[in-house]
């Protein structure tokens, strides 16, 4: 169950830089309690002029899936993201495109 929602999460990109949020490693956590998705969540800064935009492409991603009619989030400081959070392909993403990881 949890393995379907994580390629789910991996469909949606991040407005900003062309990879998925799962890549950017902004996802801390998921699970699903019933028909209700928890995801731990965090962004690469406190300001993000593109939070309420990802959380809603996650939200409508999400409730494509069987079973899935709620989706909350907890948004997550602790630990800060940096860049030892993104996947590999991620890193291999930025360094395509000239960004020094």
């Amino acid at each position: 169950m949890s393995e379907n929602l994580w390629r789910a999460l991996a469909e949606v990109n991040d407005p900003e830089f062309p990879m998925s949020v799962v890549d950017l490693g902004l996802i801390y956590g998921v699970a699903q309690e019933k028909e209700t998705v928890n995801i731990k969540i965090t962004f690469t800064a406190m300001g993000c002029p593109a939070m309420d935009m990802i959380l809603d492409d996650i939200r409508v991603r999400l409730l494509q899936e069987p079973n899935v009619r709620n989706v909350q989030f907890e948004i997550v400081w602790d630990p800060p993201w940096n860049k030892s959070r993104l996947s590999d392909h991620g890193r291999e993403l930025l360094k395509m495109w000239g960004i020094a990881v």
